[in-house]
C-alpha cells in the first residue's frame, strides 16, 4: 500500500507551569501518603509519565486507566499486564459512567489501611489519607477528583491545560487530594509517542499541524485499523493523497466553487479518533 506523505514537523510542549508544576512536587512529595498515576488507555505508554519515581519516590501508586471504553482493550490489557508484573495496582475507568470509582475507594482503604499500621508502629497517630492525582494533560485528573468528591470542584474541559496550579481538596474525614497539573517532559525525544498525545489532546491544539496530525492517525488507522476508515469514510485505501480526497467526497467537505476544504478533513479525523466514532484503538 503506497504512503508517499510523512510527519514533516518534530512535536514539543513544555509551558512555564510544567516545571514549575514539577519543582512543587518534588517539594511536596512528602506530605503526599499515596499517588493515583492517571493515564489514558488508549495510549498507555506515550500517556505516562516518564522518570515518575524521581518525583514521587517509593510511595505507594495506583494506575487509573481512564477512557477504557475507547480502547483496543486486546492490546491496552496487554501493557497493563506488563503494569501488574511489576507491582501496580492498575484499575481502568469509564469516568463518563463513574465505573471504576469504588475499585479506586477500595484499594486506597487498602493501602491507607497499611500505612496507618506503620505509622501506629512508629509512635504516631492515624490520620487521613493525602493522596497526589498525577498525570499527562487532559486524561481525565479533573474529571476523576470530581468524582470522588461528589460534586464539580475542578473545572473540566477537553483541551489540556486547564488546571494550572497545586491544590488540596477534602474528599471526606478519610481522605484529601493534592490536584497538580498536567505535566509533560522538557524534550519529546520519541516522535511517536509525542504525535500520539497529540492525537489523543494531550498536546495544545494550536502548536500542531494539523495536517501532519491527520496524516499520522490515518497512517496508523491503516496500518492498526483499515477496516474502521473504510467503514466509517466509505473509501478504498490507496494512499493518503486519495484518503484525504476521497472522504472529503464522502462526506461533502467543500467550499464555494467546489473545492476540497482540507481544513475539515482534517478535523474531522482528528475529532473522529478523539471522541470514539472510528471505533476503539489503541495506538501504543
Amino acid at each position: 500500500m503506497e504512503n508517499n506523505r510523512q510527519n514533516s514537523t518534530n512535536i514539543n510542549w513544555y509551558p512555564g507551569h510544567m516545571a514549575k508544576t514539577k519543582r512543587e512536587l518534588k517539594e511536596n512529595i512528602k506530605l503526599v501518603d499515596i499517588v493515583y498515576e492517571v493515564i489514558d488507555a488508549r495510549m498507555p505508554i506515550s500517556s505516562k509519565i516518564i522518570n515518575i519515581d524521581e518525583i514521587i519516590k517509593d510511595k505507594p501508586k495506583i494506575l487509573v486507566v481512564t477512557k477504557y471504553d475507547l480502547c483496543d482493550k486486546t492490546i491496552t490489557d496487554n501493557i497493563l499486564n506488563n503494569y501488574m508484573q511489576k507491582g501496580y495496582i492498575v484499575i481502568c475507568c469509564n469516568l463518563i459512567k463513574n465505573i471504576g470509582i469504588s475499585k479506586i475507594i477500595e484499594e486506597t482503604k487498602k493501602l491507607s489501611k497499611g500505612i496507618n499500621k506503620e505509622r501506629i508502629v512508629k509512635g504516631l497517630k492515624e490520620r487521613k489519607m493525602r493522596v497526589l492525582v498525577i498525570g499527562i494533560p487532559n486524561v481525565g485528573k479533573s474529571t476523576l477528583i470530581n468524582h470522588l468528591v461528589g460534586k464539580n470542584v475542578t473545572q473540566v474541559g477537553n483541551k489540556p491545560g486547564i488546571t494550572k496550579n497545586i491544590s488540596w481538596i477534602r474528599i471526606n474525614n478519610d481522605m484529601e487530594l493534592m490536584d497538580s497539573p498536567g505535566i509533560l517532559w522538557p524534550k519529546l525525544d520519541n516522535q511517536e509517542h509525542a504525535y500520539n498525545l497529540a492525537a489523543f489532546s494531550s498536546i495544545k491544539d494550536e502548536i500542531i499541524n494539523k495536517e501532519d496530525l491527520a496524516i499520522y492517525i490515518l497512517n496508523k488507522l491503516i496500518k492498526l485499523y483499515p477496516d474502521y476508515l473504510k467503514k466509517r469514510y466509505n473509501i478504498n485505501l490507496i494512499n493518503i493523497d486519495k484518503i484525504f480526497d476521497n472522504i472529503a467526497t464522502s462526506k461533502s467537505m467543500y467550499e464555494k466553487g467546489g473545492i476540497i476544504s482540507y481544513e475539515k478533513v482534517y478535523n474531522t479525523v482528528i475529532n473522529d479518533l478523539r471522541n470514539g466514532t472510528l471505533g476503539p484503538v489503541t495506538f501504543d
